[in-house]
């Protein structure tokens, strides 16, 4: 039976150890709030910036999944959870694989520009730079680490965009295009699964689903699904293009969307 940690233990560290076989994996959640999590995990109450409460983790694991949530959504509250919060529990913890999660912010690409694991990350904003660091934290402590960058995540309970539509408050720009990048809450929980078992993983995946999308092509389709009135268009939008996000290495890494477009996804939470 294989020991797996799953630090800042929520809605996506619950939804992987239900997909584990729970024949090989044995897995404990920590967080500060630990009746939050249910039957799935064993739970413990400790807080990633409190190094002293970490104890009761502390020795061998076969493998520990990082997923943090800031506190607050500063730069201050980013390092907390991001830096601060790795150093210390990997200066208790001896993982023989560590999975960190991070995601595409670490990129600053803004004219459309597909990206991919070999792509420049030079990151503007404060979540963007602050992940980067922890991502470099994590490789450089521990050399079996695995840095997994996630787009932008929805599913049950992350409905925002569909909130939107229903209300009216939905707005695109037509052209030039924004592009858009998702995944869904399930298929992170599976690609987590997919990379712990992976023989040989690379260090890094950008996961993301395959249909890269202009917004107003979501918000439309989106729209028409749920009978709503049509998506106003922003025609003083300024802001840039974004960008594509690749997912051919996850995809060679032998991993199958469950989700694999924004259709399916958001058509399996509207049935």
């Amino acid at each position: 039976m294989k020991r797996l940690l799953i630090a800042g233990c929520g809605d996506l560290g619950l939804r992987l150890a239900r997909v584990l076989d729970r024949s090989r994996w044995s897995v404990t959640g920590l967080r500060r709030n630990p009746e939050a999590l249910d039957g799935s995990v064993d739970a413990i109450g400790a807080d990633l910036d409190q190094p002293a409460s970490l104890e009761p983790v502390a020795g061998y694991w076969d493998a520990a999944v990082y997923q943090a949530t800031p506190s607050e959504r500063s730069p201050e509250g980013y390092r907390k959870a991001y830096v601060d919060g790795l150093r210390n529990l990997l200066s208790v913890i001896e993982p023989v694989r560590l999975i960190f999660v991070s995601s595409t912010s670490v990129y600053a690409q803004d004219e459309g520009e597909i990206v991919d694991e070999e792509s420049a990350t030079e990151p503007e904003r404060y979540n963007g730079r602050v992940l980067l660091e922890a991502e470099e934290l994590a490789r450089s402590i521990s050399a079996t680490s695995i840095r997994v960058r996630f787009s932008g995540i929805y599913g049950p309970g992350r409905g925002f965009l569909l909130r939107q539509v229903r209300a009216g408050q939905a707005l695109c720009r037509e052209t030039p295009p924004q592009w858009t990048n998702r995944i869904h809450a399930d298929d992170c929980a599976g690609v987590l699964a997919h990379v712990l078992e992976l023989d040989r993983p690379a260090g890094l995946y950008c996961a993301s689903d395959s249909l890269p999308s202009p917004r107003c092509e979501v918000l439309d389709w989106l729209a028409r699904r749920i009978g709503s009135a049509p998506v106003r268009r922003d025609t003083q939008a300024s802001d840039g293009q974004g960008k594509r996000v690749c997912n051919r290495r996850l995809l060679a890494s032998g991993y199958a969307f469950q989700y694999p477009d924004f259709k399916t996804g958001y058509g399996a939470m509207l049935e």
